[in-house]
């Protein structure tokens, strides 16, 4: 038998679903459920009732008076940042040779001063960006923009261009500092931001000059923060963003909604050379502590801990008793240093640095670099079970041993080398390792070193089955009359030996 199917009402089966008890309800008090103008009545009251109770939310719901009220724009933030960012056009001879015919001198008598063949020298040209960070005209920008270069050219976001004189330069961070004069005209510049303060998330501009199309941006967010994997720098810990960074873009700004400077682009991860998403920054943290080296003495100077460490997996983390694996081990420690008159100790594992959790020897020296001269800064460690407190204050490398640089000659294996003594400072200058100790080559022009195949950067171990410890030293095993000499160097942590007969 067919039935009915009963009228759905207006207001959907979910309010007639809410509304049928209340009724029940309703009917136990005037006993005339059935009566219609009563069902009614009571639907009346619950509707107005529930619309009395959602007035309040409503009120405070604004619509949009035009399209300008529903626009989001990043305008004003461009407007105050795109000033004080500048493109950067380099420009390098680079010799040539012509052809073997050209090279008789009987041809070159009828051939001088006709331009035919190969010239002599071609002008190679590159594009970069780099970031105005002071009035009087000191820019920012990666190394590599301005490696090699002969002539550097800085163009302003209002076309005037200016001829720049390099300040100095680190290629460990890949940062450089150019200088350019206004003639006394104060220019737009972009106060450094907290690069601390960044979050996963937070929202970043990217300002360059990608393809040499001219000055453009991008916008994105910050996909992670501290990337180490990258193979770029000694000192690793990239911002990560998913803001376009084409070719052209290195050196340019990355600033967040506040216009403030909060990373230098330098790198993007890429199969085809264009933007897929990941590009990476220098920290303004970072970028702070090179130029201000850079300006005060032409040359980057970084804090200094004295601490080699590496990361805590799980098996050191449970043999040492931590919950979980965290924190980086000290392996070794400079008796000179701030961490071992801080109190720190072969074994200790460092949990944190001002605050900020230490999960990898990079992380480590990036607090390190970043951390204020002169000032104590807490760190928590884990030792003997326990985690621990204390305060470390880094200091500048020393340079003890004085590095003492002597040219060798006479007749000795090393005759024509340079060769100086390294310390805790002489090392970073080198950009080798602060436990490394001994006797470095730093040149070799001509004589036995070079026959020998001896290279800049060479540590000399041993001589003769004596260990080198200075270059007072080495000249006096080099003063004693051998026939044949056994040498041990360090290339690269290769031990290398090799056994000469003068």
């Amino acid at each position: 038998m067919l039935r009915r199917r009963p009228k759905r009402s207006l207001f959907g089966p979910y309010l007639l679903g809410s509304v049928e008890p209340a009724l029940s309800i309703f009917s136990n008090y005037t006993g005339s459920c059935e009566l219609p103008r009563l069902r009614w009545l009571a639907l009346t009251v619950l509707i107005l009732g529930g619309i009395l109770a959602l007035y309040p939310a409503m009120a405070e719901t604004v619509v949009p008076s035009d399209r300008h009220a529903v626009q989001l724009s990043y305008a004003p933030v461009v407007g105050k940042v795109a000033p004080a960012v500048v493109n950067i056009y380099t420009r390098r001879r680079v010799p040539t040779s012509r052809k073997s015919l050209f090279n008789d001198p009987f041809f070159q008598r009828f051939l001088e001063g006709i331009p035919f063949g190969v010239p002599r020298e071609r002008i190679e040209s590159s594009l970069g960006s780099g970031v105005i960070i002071g009035p009087e005209g000191l820019i920012v920008t990666n190394q590599h923009v301005i490696a090699g270069s002969d002539e550097i050219i800085v163009v302003l976001s209002d076309r005037r261009e200016f001829e720049a004189k390099i300040v100095g330069s680190d290629d460990k961070i890949d940062l450089a500092v150019l200088l350019i004069n206004p003639d006394g005209e104060p220019l737009p510049f972009l106060g450094f931001g907290d690069s601390d303060g960044l979050e996963v998330g937070d929202i970043v501009l990217a300002i360059g000059n990608p393809f040499g199309v001219g000055q453009t941006v991008t916008s994105g967010i910050v996909s992670a923060l501290g990337r180490s994997a990258l193979g770029l720098s000694d000192w690793r810990s990239f911002i990560q963003t998913d803001a376009a960074i084409n070719p052209g873009n290195s050196g340019g700004a990355l600033v967040n909604l506040s216009s403030e400077l909060i990373g230098v682009n330098t790198a993007i991860f890429s199969q085809s050379g264009g933007s897929i998403g990941i590009g990476f920054a220098i920290p303004a943290n970072l970028v702070r502590v090179i130029v201000d080296s850079l300006v005060a003495g032409g040359k980057a100077v970084r804090p200094w801990s004295g601490i080699l460490a590496q990361s805590v997996d799980y098996e050191i983390g449970r043999a040492l008793g931590l919950p979980f694996p965290r924190g980086v081990i000290i392996k070794e420690i400079h008796s000179l240093s701030p961490a071992w008159e801080a109190g720190l100790r072969i074994g200790d594992v460092i949990l944190s640095i001002d605050g900020h959790d230490i999960d990898s020897p990079q992380g480590l020296r990036y607090r390190t670099v970043t951390s204020p001269l002169g000032v104590k800064i807490p760190i928590v460690l884990f030792r003997d079970g326990k985690s621990a407190d204390t305060k470390m204050q880094v200091v500048m490398p020393p340079e003890d041993p004085l590095r003492d640089i002597r040219v060798l000659d006479g007749p000795n294996p090393l005759s024509g080398a340079t060769v100086g003594n390294l310390s805790p400072g002489f090392s970073q200058e080198l950009g080798l390792e602060w436990m490394r100790t001994g006797v470095v080559v730093l040149q070799v022009e001509s004589g036995y070193a070079a026959r020998l195949g001896l290279r800049a950067g060479d540590i000399v171990l041993e001589i003769a089955g004596e260990k080198i410890s200075s270059t007072e030293q080495l000249l006096g095993v080099l003063g004693q009359e051998a026939v044949e000499w056994e040498i041990t160097i360090d290339r690269g942590g290769k031990l290398m030996s090799v056994m000469v007969r003068l």
